[in-house]
């Protein structure tokens, strides 16, 4: 395992093809900053091509409270803050969130696989990243919530897309503009979460998901990652040839052609 290396309340370690992501601020409950936004894109800047699983986690007993509270400011002086957000003109208040988005963004790396290991809160950013993620388990104590609407904002840390796939439509709606918090077993339910352990099971229970992720064949792995992500998007004539380019390369592969 390489040593733990941390920037910006962010830390990383990696075995093999597994690379961990740490939210590191235990005491504050892992709230975020645009200091993690940074750091979070400078760990998928940095992904080289044997990372295979991505696991995202919370120090201590939440997985991210979402904002720091220092950040709702209005005054136009507080740096990072909304208030200076609010202030820069349009263009380039959206190319500043363009930055924020990148470092959630690249959990869905072309041949990556992301798992969120989420205990406790995931609040607002903390609910998007766990949704940036590919896969989520969830302790029997963690609640999502994106609450953003009810003070005055929206999501814009690449939530939405996921969400509405997710649970569809209408559930998207009710649990963005009512806030409210949606526990563990309800977020199994309704396909928020893979899977939903008691507290003390989740580091296990994530190590077991890594390993069976890490099974397959690389390259089909990769290819079948990149499939089940079109479809989401693609119409039945393309998603069918998707499937048949990405079959003729494994075969290639398979006869020794490539």
């Amino acid at each position: 395992m390489s040593s733990p290396e941390s920037t910006g309340w962010v830390r990383t370690a990696r075995e093999g093809a597994v690379l961990t992501v740490t939210l590191d601020r235990a005491d504050q409950l892992n709230a975020q900053t645009p200091d993690t936004w940074a750091a979070l894109r400078a760990v998928g800047e940095g992904l080289d091509d044997d990372v295979r699983v991505v696991v995202v986690r919370g120090a201590g007993r939440s997985f991210s409270a979402g904002l720091d509270r220092s950040l709702f400011s209005a005054e136009p002086g507080v740096a990072g803050g909304l208030g200076e957000l609010g202030a820069l003109p349009a263009e380039l208040a959206q190319e500043r969130i363009r930055g924020y988005q990148a470092g959630f963004r690249w959990l869905r790396s072309p041949g990556v696989v992301s798992v969120a290991a989420v205990q406790g809160h995931a609040i607002g950013a903390g609910a998007q990243l766990a949704l940036a993620c590919d896969l989520r388990v969830l302790a029997d104590d963690a609640q999502l919530r994106l609450p953003e609407a009810s003070l005055g904002l929206v999501p814009d840390l690449t939530g939405t897309s996921t969400l509405v796939e997710l649970v569809g439509y209408s559930r998207a709606v009710e649990i963005c503009l009512t806030g409210r918090p949606v526990g563990a077993a309800e977020a199994l339910a309704m396909g928020l979460a893979n899977a939903v352990v008691p507290v003390d099971q989740l580091e296990t229970t994530v190590a077991g998901l890594t390993a069976a992720l890490l099974r397959p064949d690389v390259g089909a792995s990769r290819e079948t990652l990149a499939l089940v992500r079109s479809a989401v998007r693609n119409e039945p004539a393309q998603q069918d040839a998707a499937e048949r380019a990405a079959q003729a390369r494994r075969l290639g592969v398979l006869a020794g052609r490539d």
